[in-house]
């Protein structure tokens, strides 16, 4: 008989996040009740965030395998094949209810945990990004919150020594009792040196190693599964405090560590630390797993097995490692000044047993934790797209480069330099193109080959269609990595929703994965990793659905890549794909109109890719100097944002029936603005009609300004002074909520 510290009450169950028919679920598993230990366990492998109860079903149905894949999700991270022998490995994991509640360490340690993602895998981080969701810029909160978010990104990457090279910084008032802070990561591994978290062997020793295990983060995965209320700021002692030098130290000892050939098996101490990594390895081996808590380092007196097995510390690696090898593995641990701890073996009988000062504190089925969690058929709703919008029932305005200027300087459109320059973009020294293209590009090592980063999602847009929303989302990452020359290879998802226990949220995520699947499916562009973020409300309002996309592209000559900006005078400027005037869902509306109605702009999946291959083929056989894909804001913002980046103005024309600002700001998709040496004009006119591809000349390059069928003239200056001004002096102003 196993002692029980606590008597279990209904209330106490409740606490732990579990249902009363999921506690029942765990009296017929184990035939008994629980130890207080054992509760924790299955509170922690069985809440939302740990096990995808409500997600998996869905998540079946995306297409995870292509030819370059070499490992899909139920890893650490994807790993994708970029040729000679080397391979990308990537993920992105969110870290929202910790940086609500404490920004700072929540921003850092969401870095922290996405880096050992990736080198758990064996790769070498390369590059580091983030798409962030703040509330509305007049909340209490948003200002406090941002500031917080930026400097604990930092503050950990640059402390870290990875780039972060590029992400989204977005504004709504959905997200003011409920930030969003998604993390990703990339780093480079050589193909056959892949290292995986199954466990293989009866009888081998589990190594702890790293940082030692304190009482931060205790119940932070079932705090992820949970919706916020009113006391969220009594929730500050689970968010986990990050030590970055402590984990470049742990990168360095395990990279060394695993070229021993001394590991068997290993496992990031991520959410649910402990007993997460333990079990997780145990139950893909179809092994049992035995740990002697007596044996882990704690940095804190009198810890007990349920704090134990429930602290999220940070800076925590646990292996399977060969015995005869033990020594020489512990000897490199030792060399980088980290713990190294034998706290544990496998085993042959599919149990999970835990002991501490040689009492039995826990005896459970190990695969029954791992992979036999409640599934969840959650009911749903579908969401009804609005009513089609007439562009010509939109008012114009009387002054159109007032509008243009007024967009340039909103929250949304604004330029995120005060954000990026806080972050180190340029360690490493392998960033060829800097935060603020379409796409970041990193150099692989000491080759010409380079890897493209981008995350993308409009929310307004799965909000009215999770469909169309789901399908632009990964459409514009398509487009982003192809405007740099790149060949999208694969991606990697966070879907931040709401409640799932709502119908209507249900209906927004099962809507959200229909539209990724079909857009991955045609763009060849599978899924390999991602993490599932639901209950992102608070007092019962939700989020807008959020279904971040982050992929990867391979450049194979580096000679040979756009930007978005203009590169000389006198160019020709084009426009590839239809200008239809589309206003439902966009920023026109919502921000001069203050309306948020019609449809999201439809995505041809067809045209998206015919699109993009055929801008792709002109970035590699040199003929366009700059490249833009035309998202948020329509063409006007992405032909100001050309003419800023490359100080260069430009002379256009809107030869069209449809109102100008429609023309303008509409949102219609699978469009790119690109620039050609005018005497290369006349051969891309021809290839383009014979590829069938819709191709409009919009005029020139040149001078200071930005001028518009006599409409808008405005000058570079200003333009810069109004993109640039928003971010600093809203940064600027006294935070009444530090």
């Amino acid at each position: 008989m196993i002692p029980n510290e606590i008597e279990i009450t209904p209330e106490l169950v409740a606490e732990h996040g579990l249902k009363p028919d999921e506690y029942q679920r765990i009296l017929d598993l184990i035939g008994r009740t629980p130890t207080l230990t054992e509760l924790g366990i299955f509170s922690a492998m069985w809440n939302e965030h740990c096990s995808y109860k409500s997600s998996k079903k869905w998540l079946r149905t995306l297409p995870t395998k292509g030819p370059r894949v070499l490992q899909g999700p139920g890893e650490n991270a994807g790993v994708v094949d970029i040729g000679d022998g080397e391979a990308v490995v990537f993920k992105m994991e969110s870290h929202n209810h910790p940086s609500y509640i404490e920004p700072y360490q929540g921003a850092a340690t969401g870095v922290g945990g996405i880096l050992r993602d990736v080198f758990t895998m064996g790769a070498r981080p390369i590059a580091a990004m983030n798409a962030l969701r703040f509330g509305a810029p007049t909340h209490e909160r948003t200002r406090h919150i941002v500031s917080g978010v930026v400097a604990g990104i930092g503050g950990y990457g640059n402390s870290f020594g990875v780039p972060t090279v590029g992400g989204e910084v977005n504004f709504d008032p959905s997200y003011n009792g409920n930030c969003l802070v998604n993390a990703f990561a990339a780093g480079l591994a050589d193909t056959d040196k892949i290292f995986l978290s199954e466990a293989k062997g009866v009888g081998m020793p589990i190594v702890y190693l790293g940082s030692k295990t304190g009482r931060d983060g205790i119940h932070g995965a079932t705090m992820a599964s949970a919706e916020f209320d009113d006391d969220s700021e009594e929730k500050r002692p689970t968010v986990q405090i990050g030590d970055p030098f402590g984990e470049k130290l742990l990168l360095e000892a395990c990279l060394e560590l695993m070229a021993t050939g001394a590991v068997i098996a290993i496992q990031d101490m991520g959410a649910a630390g402990l007993t997460c990594s333990a079990v997780e390895m145990g139950a893909k081996g179809n092994l049992g797993v035995e740990l002697d808590l007596d044996k882990v380092p704690c940095r804190e007196e009198g810890m007990t097995a349920y704090e134990m097995m429930l602290s999220e510390s940070q800076e925590r690696m646990l292996m399977v490692l060969h015995p005869e090898k033990q020594a020489e593995a512990e000897a490199v641990f030792r060399k980088w000044d980290l713990d190294f701890a034998v706290v544990g073996k496998t085993t042959d009988d599919l149990r999970f047993r835990i002991f501490r000062h040689g009492e039995l504190m826990g005896d459970l089925p190990i695969k029954e934790l791992g992979d036999e969690a409640p599934e969840y058929d959650r009911p749903w709703v579908e969401t009804k797209p609005p009513a089609p919008l007439d562009p010509e029932s939109v008012p114009a305005p009387n002054d159109l480069g007032a509008v243009l200027l007024k967009l340039l300087g909103s929250p949304d459109m604004c330029s995120r330099r005060w954000v990026w320059e806080q972050y180190d973009h340029l360690v490493q020294g392998n960033t060829v193109v800097r935060p603020g293209s379409d796409a970041a590009v990193v150099r692989v090592k000491d080759s010409n080959k380079g890897l493209a980063f981008s995350l993308d999602v409009t929310p307004r847009y799965c909000t009215a269609d999770p469909v169309q929303g789901g399908k632009q989302a990964v459409a514009e990452c398509w487009r982003n990595i192809t405007a740099s020359g790149a060949e999208p290879l694969a991606v990697t998802d966070n879907l931040n929703f709401g409640n799932p226990e709502k119908p209507e949220i249900m209906g927004q995520f099962v809507g959200c994965i229909k539209g990724i699947g079909e857009a991955c499916e045609a763009l060849a562009f599978p899924v390999v990793s991602g993490n599932v973020s639901l209950y992102n409300e608070t007092n019962g309002q939700a989020i807008m659905p959020t279904p971040a996309i982050g992929g990867v592209g391979l450049i194979p000559d580096l000679g040979k890549t756009a930007t978005t900006a203009f590169k000389g005078e006198g160019e020709a400027i084009y426009v590839i794909g239809e200008t239809l005037g589309h206003l439902g869902q966009s920023v026109y509306l919502r921000d001069i109109e203050g309306r948020r109605e019609g449809p999201a702009p439809h995505v041809d999946l067809g045209a998206e890719k015919r699109h993009g291959d055929f801008v792709r083929s002109l970035i590699r056989s040199a003929r366009v100097t700059a490249v833009h894909d035309v998202s948020d804001g329509g063409l006007l913002i992405a032909l100001a944002e050309m003419a800023m980046a490359g100080g260069i103005g430009a002379e256009l024309e809107a030869e069209t029936d449809l109102p100008l600002h429609a023309w303008g700001f509409g949102e219609d998709q699978a469009r790119y603005v690109i620039t050609i040496a005018q005497a290369g004009a006349g051969d891309l006119e021809k290839d383009a009609e014979k590829a069938g591809i819709p191709l409009t000349r919009l005029g020139r390059t040149g001078g200071r300004e930005l001028t518009l069928n006599g409409q808008i003239t405005i000058s570079l200056d200003k333009l810069a002074q109004a993109h640039e001004g928003w971010f600093p002096a809203y940064m600027a102003a006294p935070d009444t909520n530090a």
